[in-house]
């Protein structure tokens, strides 16, 4: 028997003192990191958004063995939120529509969720109509059976069967409706038990767990009460994929407590905490330089040199990419190059002649 199988089986039970015990940490920990990146300022708030909100894209994607483009999926967000970010790529029309999709989920985390919402959502997660090779139901809940199997054919393992179609519409108006009720449930814990509930139910054809995974992006901006978000969860999800499946089929095949399911949630919520120092560790070495030179005089194309080298720039640096990246003649860049290394921001290496080329001091000093 399945978790849906039983009789009122979104009346959820499970250990309060066990889950609230570790609720309590996890909400501390949240604070303390919302604090903390509020008091960088606005700029690099949405630097660090930045970040967050790609990685959060790209190992969504991964989960369900998806590659995105990186470079396409962060200037899709950086126009999105305004930035002006150095070597902003085109991004295709698909990028551009899940990053429409996320950012709607956290930017207006306040909005009520609704069966047209969640089929924008999927609409832009197929826009061609089809998955991989097979056409699917798009914009739509399914009409169709589901099953989650692995293995070979003939010898699938059938790892989960969602409802029948003709339930679905009735538990998504149930679903839904939970969603937008302020019932006193913590947002945190509502995000967990939402994502179990969501790809319980498995509405669609497919894009079921990039959909649940949006809905906990939305639930956890609104336990925040804010549309800046600074941790990826599917990032933490990917770390603990072979976990979260394990404890998901679980907790759907178990007796209706979704004890375990919570702890690991709230486990996997507090490592993307933990991990954004580490996330965003580029982000904070760049408003910490910039506050170590905030006496430092630099033109445009200077600051965003320097602010590349934080943002990942690879290769070595010369004139001629100076040039190339900021539309300038070779005298222009090797002047642009030379102030910064009188001023110990840049360093030049041992190579000489043709191959001369620049490295970023790791702790620059400002010469006075």
């Amino acid at each position: 028997m399945y978790l849906h199988q039983r009789k009122d089986w979104w009346k959820f039970r499970f250990d309060k003192g066990a889950v609230m015990n570790v609720l309590g940490g996890v909400r501390a920990r949240q604070g303390l990191m919302l604090g903390r990146m509020r008091s960088l300022g606005f700029d690099f708030q949405d630097e660090a958004m930045l970040s967050s909100l790609s990685l959060e894209l790209v190992r969504s994607g991964e989960i369900e063995g998806e590659i995105l483009n990186l470079s396409e999926v962060r200037s899709s967000i950086a126009r999105r939120l305004g930035l002006n970010a150095a070597g902003l790529v085109p991004a295709s029309r698909y990028i551009e529509g899940i990053v429409d999709m996320l950012l709607d989920a956290t930017e207006h985390y306040d909005r009520p969720l609704s069966d047209d919402r969640l089929f924008g959502w999927h609409n832009v997660l197929f826009p061609a109509g089809r998955s991989r090779l097979y056409t699917i139901e798009v914009a739509r809940y399914r009409s169709g059976g589901m099953q989650v199997v692995s293995g070979p054919m003939g010898h699938e393992r059938v790892h989960y069967e969602a409802p029948e179609p003709e339930r679905v519409p009735i538990e998504m108006q149930r679903f839904i409706h939970w969603v937008n009720t302020e019932d006193g449930t913590d947002d945190v814990l509502k995000a967990g038990i939402a994502h179990l509930c969501f790809v319980s139910i498995h509405p669609f054809d497919d894009g079921n767990g990039r959909i649940a995974r949006a809905i906990t992006e939305l639930l956890l901006a609104r336990s925040e009460r804010s549309r800046k978000r600074f941790y990826s969860m599917s990032n933490q999800m990917k770390i603990l994929q072979q976990e979260y499946y394990e404890v998901l089929e679980r907790t759907q095949k178990g007796d209706g407590d979704i004890t375990d399911w919570l702890l690991w949630f709230l486990k996997c919520f507090d490592g993307a905490l933990s991990s954004t120092e580490e996330t965003l560790s580029s982000v904070l070495a760049k408003a910490r330089f910039w506050e170590h030179h905030r006496d430092l005089v630099v033109n445009a194309r200077q600051r965003k040199m320097i602010n590349m080298q934080f943002d990942g720039f690879f290769g070595k640096l010369t004139t001629g990419k100076w040039a190339k990246i900021n539309k300038c003649s070779s005298d222009t860049a090797l002047n642009d190059i030379r102030y910064l290394v009188d001023r110990g921001i840049l360093r030049k290496n041992m190579e000489g002649g043709r191959s001369t080329n620049y490295s970023f001091v790791a702790s620059p000093k400002v010469e006075s």
